[in-house]
């Protein structure tokens, strides 16, 4: 068995005298883990790195084998992520959210997602907005979606600001203002078309809330899990560096 792939690696562990188990999300064969022998060694340490881009070529003699990881850097970015807390912090969030994922189930859009954040989450604000929108694309992927394209009381597509918390369907603002207190807040930034620029911090704190509700509705506490501590983490650290930003 063998294939080669693109991927970004989440973690490595430790194993034996000089050899790692590294666990990458790769494009076409989703998270997977395998061994590299003398990943410990100087010349791979630096590429072993969670955040790196890296070419993979995995070979086993059965499927449902371990296997060996020949790699390959490519974008080494591992670095500069952790010259920031918002950076480290989100990395770490992304690759626990990823980790919630079947072994070895493809999950295309959601990589090329993952890469996007990853370029751009040296940005606090921009990457505050793509976390949300991957958190987001998590929910789909695992089966609850939001539907964010029409009222679930008019049908209209226009002034959608709510969203219901027991649906997760998108509601106007005139069919949701008898219930708004009920309601989750909807950022325009979260609907496909809408730029990431400019985004405020009450935008972007409605848009992790939003997420947030669905995530531990669907994903976390069906599981027996509370939100993870580098969530909360990751958001407190974008809003102190972007304020930060916002006096220099």
């Amino acid at each position: 068995m063998e294939w080669s792939d693109e991927g970004v690696i989440l973690g490595v562990k430790r194993h034996g005298e000089s050899s790692v188990i590294l666990e990458a999300m790769t494009r076409g064969h989703g998270r997977h883990l395998g061994l590299v022998r003398g990943g410990r060694s100087a010349r791979l340490r630096a590429v072993l790195q969670p955040g790196n881009e890296v070419a993979l070529t995995w070979r086993a003699r059965l499927d449902e084998h371990l296997g060996l990881f020949a790699v390959e850097g490519r974008d080494l970015r591992a670095g500069r992520l952790m010259a920031r807390a918002a950076s480290l912090y989100g990395l770490t969030h992304l690759a626990g959210l990823i980790r919630l994922l079947p072994e070895r189930d493809p999950h295309e859009g959601l990589y090329d997602a993952l890469r996007v954040v990853l370029e751009h989450l040296e940005e606090p604000a921009v990457a505050a907005a793509l976390v949300i929108r991957f958190e987001l694309e998590m929910l789909r992927e695992l089966g609850f979606g939001l539907d964010l394209s029409a009222c679930a009381v008019t049908g209209a597509t226009q002034e959608l600001v709510h969203v219901s918390p027991k649906s997760g369907r998108a509601v106007s603002a005139q069919a949701g203002a008898p219930y708004a207190d009920r309601l989750l807040a909807l950022p325009r930034f979260v609907r496909d078309g809408y730029a990431l620029d400019g985004i405020g911090a009450t935008e972007l704190a409605a848009g992790f809330a939003l997420t947030g509700h669905f995530l531990r509705r669907h994903i976390y506490e069906p599981r027996g899990l509370g939100p993870p501590d580098e969530r909360a983490a990751f958001i407190a650290a974008v809003a102190r560096d972007a304020g930060q930003d916002a006096k220099s």
